[in-house]
């Protein structure tokens, strides 16, 4: 029988040794095996290293690198898989969603991707909340907010070399988003699977909990939205607003509810001024 689809896992990761065994678990227990499980390491002196050891299937690069998008691209050059996803240190696939990744991506071979449901968890895996999307639109990203968890993002590997990697010289936080922005830009197809894909943790060693890398992240999504067309002023606020009101459409209309209380509200308690992480981008100096 001719196989399916082959996934490639990319984690970058530094000084990551509180979370990221428990990552490479959520990997190895997936019930679909088709996979390679990449991991790049920023140089760590945390004890990461000797966990990656104890999972020998692993394939492992550890040196300086320039950040976690340095990471993601070093990655990418090594992957051997029909499909690449990025998968954080700290983030966990939910049990046997790979297998139902790929059956959607076979089902659906138009696709060039396609990005999932997250749940948001605390340093103890306890949930915070669900979000549950309906679609990929590219003006709701360029005009409104980012609802594409790049952690569920399945992309063919050909996309990268036709369209290029991660810009991370020119983005320390939002070159993520701006690779999803460029997806639509250069009329790639990516679908919507309605299921949870990821756990996606905030926590005090981690990024996303942390207000300078949220305030840094806005800053930097200003300017790719202006590089992609996005007006700003006066007419971009009324233009958010459109395509926020548009969102809540679509998943009223595809998924059967909106939402009641906005996702950074409910993630308000878990954000921290200062979070305790390393970074090779100088991003724990901000």
């Amino acid at each position: 029988m001719p196989r399916g689809p082959k996934i490639s896992i990319i984690t970058p990761c530094f000084n990551s040794a509180k979370t990221i065994r428990e990552t490479l678990q959520s990997v190895a227990s997936q019930d679909f095996r088709d996979w390679e499980h990449i991991v790049i390491d920023g140089a760590s002196k945390d004890g990461t290293l000797e966990i990656l050891k104890e999972f020998p299937h692993l394939k492992v690069l550890s040196e300086k690198d320039d950040g976690h998008y340095d990471a993601m691209n070093k990655g990418i050059a090594r992957t051997t898989g029909d499909y690449i996803v990025i998968l954080n240190a700290d983030d966990c696939f939910l049990p046997g969603v790979l297998g139902k990744v790929v059956a959607a991506l076979e089902k659906n071979p138009v696709w060039d991707g396609l990005f999932g449901d997250v749940i948001y968890v605390d340093v103890n895996s306890q949930e915070i909340y669900r979000r549950a999307e309906a679609k990929y639109d590219f003006n709701v990203l360029l005009y409104s907010l980012d609802n594409v968890c790049h952690h569920t993002l399945f992309v063919r590997r050909e996309v990268y070399d036709r369209i290029g990697n991660y810009r991370q010289k020119d983005f320390r936080n939002a070159a993520d988003f701006e690779f999803k922005l460029r997806l639509g830009h250069k009329g790639c197809r990516i679908g919507h699977l309605p299921e949870y894909i990821v756990n996606y943790r905030y926590h005090s060693a981690g990024q996303s909990a942390d207000r300078r890398i949220t305030a840094n992240s806005e800053a930097e999504a200003v300017r790719v939205r202006a590089e992609y067309g996005n007006p700003g002023g006066t007419r971009g606020e009324i233009l958010r607003v459109v395509f926020k009101i548009k969102r809540q459409l679509q998943k009223l209309f595809i998924r059967g509810s909106m939402d009641i209380i906005p996702g950074n509200v409910k993630l308000r308690s878990h954000m921290m001024d200062k979070a305790e992480f390393s970074s090779n981008s100088g991003l724990d100096k901000l």
